[in-house]
């Protein structure tokens, strides 16, 4: 099988919301009026970022799911986006496995695979996507106010904990890990929350590095720090309802795990009760974890009120 016939057999699509789609050297695609692009790219690397073993209908799922997860952090709708695939090899199987789980994840956020590149080489997944939010109305970084009260979404660490069960660290039980794997291979990006935070949150980030990591980037930005409350941390692990985790993976997991893909965000207190309605609408769970403070730095405060000394350190690709 060739580069066009793969193309065509298991990527071309009719063009939906594109003026021209797959098949040109370019695709054409038209903002709507009155909204500003969003733009973000994500490349995974096998070994790097998913192991060689993980079911190709996830591996296609996680792939866009992680670049609409920088959309929904900054408020933008979900549009169209560009495929690069570096495969060592033409595996039909691989290939119908992998875009059913792309493509599908695509049909369900409204986003539309207008073009892209297929060459031979080392599994590699490169995504570009494009989104738009309500002209000024993007979430930034650089926007938190001392004040702000500081909020997660979802659940944080399972994914880390499963990785460490892959790489023989610890042991979970089977319905444990099976929680924490789908939570690692198949994340939910937040993007209807993402939208319905535009004009309640004030800063926000996704969390693919760690919490401490994603959430720094955002004080770093906005010239502030942070009075984190240690006592909702148990609490954010989904893999707690099937195993005790004992305190210090369930610590190390949550603050500096990384490969979550929720939101962490600042708002006004007088949002908690317009936040609190707004997390049973979009049925995601929302979770006050601390609150913003002038001096830059992180506090970890315990549940008796000493503060924990902050070792933990998020993911860096280049550490």
């Amino acid at each position: 099988m060739g580069e066009f016939e793969l193309i065509e057999r298991f990527f071309k699509r009719p063009a939906q919301q594109a003026d021209v789609g797959v098949g040109d050297d370019c695709a054409i695609w038209s903002p709507q009026p009155g909204q500003q692009l969003a733009l973000s790219t994500d490349m995974l690397v096998e070994g790097r970022h998913f192991l060689s073993t993980v079911n190709p209908r996830h591996l296609g799922h996680k792939a866009l799911a992680v670049n609409l997860s920088d959309l929904a952090a900054c408020g933008a709708r979900p549009r169209a986006f560009l495929l690069a695939l570096s495969l060592p090899r033409v595996d039909e199987d691989w290939l119908l496995g992998f875009s059913q789980g792309l493509l599908d994840l695509a049909d369900a956020h409204g986003c539309e695979l207008i073009g892209g590149d297929t060459t031979q080489g080392p599994l590699n997944i490169a995504i570009t996507v494009m989104g738009e939010t309500p002209h000024g109305q993007s979430i930034l970084r650089s926007t938190a106010k001392a004040g702000d009260d500081i909020y997660v979404s979802g659940h944080l660490g399972d994914a880390r904990l499963a990785l460490e069960a892959f790489r023989g660290n610890l042991s979970l039980p089977q319905a444990a890990f099976d929680l924490a794997r789908a939570r690692m291979e198949t994340p939910t990006p937040r993007t209807a929350l993402g939208m319905a935070l535009r004009g309640l949150a004030t800063a926000m980030a996704d969390i693919s590095d760690g919490l401490l990591g994603d959430l720094g980037h955002i004080l770093q930005a906005s010239g502030v720090g942070a009075r984190l409350d240690l006592s909702p941390m148990p609490g954010l692990m989904l893999t707690r309802q099937a195993w005790a985790c004992p305190r210090e993976w369930m610590l190390r997991c949550v603050l500096s795990g990384g490969d979550d893909y929720e939101l962490v965000f600042t708002a006004p207190p007088a949002a908690r009760a317009a936040l609190k309605a707004l997390a049973l609408s979009c049925h995601t769970p929302i979770t006050r974890i601390g609150s913003v403070i002038p001096d830059r730095s992180v506090l970890l405060v315990q549940e008796d009120g000493r503060e924990l000394p902050n070792t933990f350190r998020s993911f860096d690709h280049f550490a």
